[in-house]
């Protein structure tokens, strides 16, 4: 009987630890979403779609379509542009500074596809961008600038940059995961 009482102990001390790793590591990790996208498509800032409704008819009762044809507005500028590469997760995409015709300034990511993750920030930097592992935890070592959370991790996005950034002061962008200070994908501005 008390080999059997030993035994059941230590499958009851198992199972509670796999629980309590499980509570601790599963919200930590969030390993679902790595199965996970958020797509967000904004509009290039600058860019003003025109509408034309299509003909509509009498007896329907869906709303018309409409056709957008968007038409550049030629003041906006490309202050800077990168490409993004890969960190500690597949990145792509590109990225560009732009002024719009208002004097504001706005990074865009174009194109961007990444993994999904907790506390994905997007960041400006002073670091260089390093291929492979060398360039996974460069980014907080100097000067950074946060420009908010990454709104998700495919397609295309506008970040504002606060009027009193000194764009000369920073020459890389980066997908940064705040949780475990690694960088997913960043690229160089030129």
């Amino acid at each position: 009987m008390p080999k059997q009482l030993g035994k059941r102990t230590a499958l009851v001390a198992t199972a509670v630890a796999v629980v309590v790793a499980a509570a601790i590591a599963l919200p930590l990790f969030q390993p679902w979403r790595l199965l996970t996208d958020k797509v967000v498509d904004e509009a290039l800032p600058g860019v003003v779609p025109s509408a034309v409704p299509s003909s509509i008819q009498p007896s329907s009762t869906k709303p018309p379509t409409v056709s957008v044809a968007p038409s550049a507005a030629p003041e906006t500028k490309v202050l800077a542009r990168g490409n993004l590469i890969s960190h500690e997760h597949s990145t792509s995409g590109k990225v560009a500074v732009l002024r719009l015709p208002d004097g504001s300034r706005v990074l865009r990511l174009q194109d961007l596809d990444t993994s999904d993750g907790p506390d994905l920030r997007v960041w400006l930097s002073d670091a260089a961008v390093l291929p492979g592992r060398a360039g996974w935890h460069v980014f907080d070592d100097g000067r950074y600038h946060a420009l908010g959370r990454l709104k998700g991790n495919q397609g295309n996005q506008n970040y504002p940059i606060p009027a009193d950034v000194d764009l000369a002061d920073f020459r890389s962008v980066t997908i940064w995961c705040d949780r475990f200070n690694v960088s997913f994908g960043a690229a160089a501005l030129a």
